[in-house]
């Protein structure tokens, strides 16, 4: 139990310092898996020059790490619970970066394949990690800032994939700038084994486990799964979730090099503000959510400002870069009100499933990546004209227009689900009973 000194901030300095330093080092993996999870989006013509495929490929290239991640979301948990954090991010971090090396070094798209998935894998296990760690070190009113700010330092390592990853691509390669990528895992691993604690000294020895009276795994995923309102919150998070992590996270670097003339630096930039909307409206739609005492206004108002600045980024015409940039922030503003997603499933579950709720959902967000990216690039492909630039495919600008249609589509379809979600105002919905 956490004691009241640690509530208060008295606990002595350096036992809450290990506790800070031991959160931080997870959050740390967050921030490098997201700078490999945007990566291929400021390589996509070079990926396709060097291997010789079409942008369909490609686009599952990229979302191979997706497939991993979110397949890896439920035993991630239970992962981190039986062996504990210190252990689990270590060996994480290694996998993920031995990915980056892989890819870094691959003569054929096989073997980039396998690289691209060991990076997803090794990455599913940090956001996780690092809530785990919160709850284990810091007092229940610490959690949510903690977890917020974890989010909020993964987003802002994708950001640092877009325009300096893009500069360093430019300068010396793909290959050597991932090889830089993977290099740095060695250290981040080392310190992680050396200073990261799963908790403090009673907490450490306690039996591990879930909280009492809380089903098997497989019986806790199907009492949330067979919850209506469980998927359709899932759906939504999906469906939003799709302009950051397809668009943003693939496709938005090269349309806007086609759309805006401009070269992969610039291009990447533009791209960021995407992800910085993210970082500013999760925060944002969570405190306006709270405060309201409601779910589902936030969640309807969000998905429609998704919705309207996606569709007027890409097809309002003679719109500049400057205010292209501003409706791409407040797109991920917008679309960010994913997070609120997160309390409304597990407002609907039981006390004794929440973990297998939040990890569909979470789930759900992420495969929206592995889903749309590829099928972005068949869309291109489909309208490929035949225009090659040094062996990689160039799209024209109507193609793009066309293939990217179907992302303000999804928003579209959020924003109807979004009114499908029953109100819980801030409480635990009539029903949500754990059933044997």
């Amino acid at each position: 139990m956490t004691s009241a000194r640690e509530g208060r901030g008295q606990e002595p300095s350096p036992r809450r310092l290990l506790g800070y330093a031991s959160w931080l080092l997870a959050a740390l993996f967050f921030f490098y898996a997201w700078v490999l999870r945007v990566s291929p989006s400021v390589m996509v013509e070079q990926l396709m020059r060097d291997f010789a495929v079409t942008g369909a490929v490609l686009g599952n290239l990229s979302a191979i790490y997706f497939y991993a991640y979110a397949a890896l979301q439920m035993p991630v948990g239970i992962a981190h619970d039986r062996w504990g954090p210190r252990r689990v991010l270590t060996l994480a971090v290694l996998v993920a970066g031995a990915g980056a090396l892989i890819f870094a070094m691959a003569p054929s798209v096989g073997l980039a394949y396998l690289g691209r998935g060991l990076i997803g894998a090794g990455s599913a296990f940090g956001f996780v990690g690092s809530m785990v760690i919160a709850a284990a070190w810091f007092s229940p009113r610490r959690f949510a800032f903690l977890s917020g700010l974890a989010l909020a330092l993964g987003i802002l390592g994708g950001i640092g994939g877009q325009a300096p990853l893009a500069f360093a691509v430019e300068l010396t390669g793909w290959r050597t700038s991932m090889l830089w990528l993977a290099g740095g895992s060695l250290g981040l691993s080392l310190l992680t084994w050396l200073v990261v604690r799963d908790g403090p000294a009673a907490k450490a020895a306690a039996p591990r486990g879930g909280p009492a009276g809380s089903p098997p795994v497989l019986a806790a995923l199907w009492q949330v799964a067979r919850r209506p309102q469980t998927l359709a919150i899932a759906l939504f998070a999906g469906l939003i979730a799709s302009p950051a992590l397809a668009f943003g996270g693939l496709w938005g670097v090269p349309y806007v090099m086609t759309a805006y003339e401009v070269g992969r630096p610039a291009a990447a930039f533009t791209m960021s503000s995407i992800l910085l909307g993210w970082v500013v409206g999760g925060p944002f739609w969570g405190w306006l959510s709270d405060r309201l005492g409601l779910r589902k206004p936030p969640v309807i108002v969000a998905s429609l400002v998704g919705t309207l600045t996606m569709a007027a980024a890409l097809y309002l015409p003679g719109l500049s870069l400057d205010m292209f940039r501003l409706l791409l922030f407040l797109n991920g503003v917008g679309c960010a009100g994913m997070s609120v997603s997160f309390a409304l499933v597990r407002e609907q579950n039981p006390l004794g499933v929440t973990g297998a709720a939040l990890g569909i959902v979470n789930m759900a967000a992420v495969a929206s990546g592995a889903l749309f990216q590829p099928i972005i690039g068949l869309l291109l492909d489909l309208q490929w004209d035949g225009a090659l630039m040094d062996g990689a495919r160039v799209y024209s600008i109507e193609a793009y227009g066309n293939a990217l249609a179907i992302l303000p589509a999804l928003c579209a379809l959020a924003l109807v689900t979004a009114f499908f979600i029953r109100e819980t105002r801030c409480r635990p919905a009539e029903g949500a009973r754990l059933t044997r």
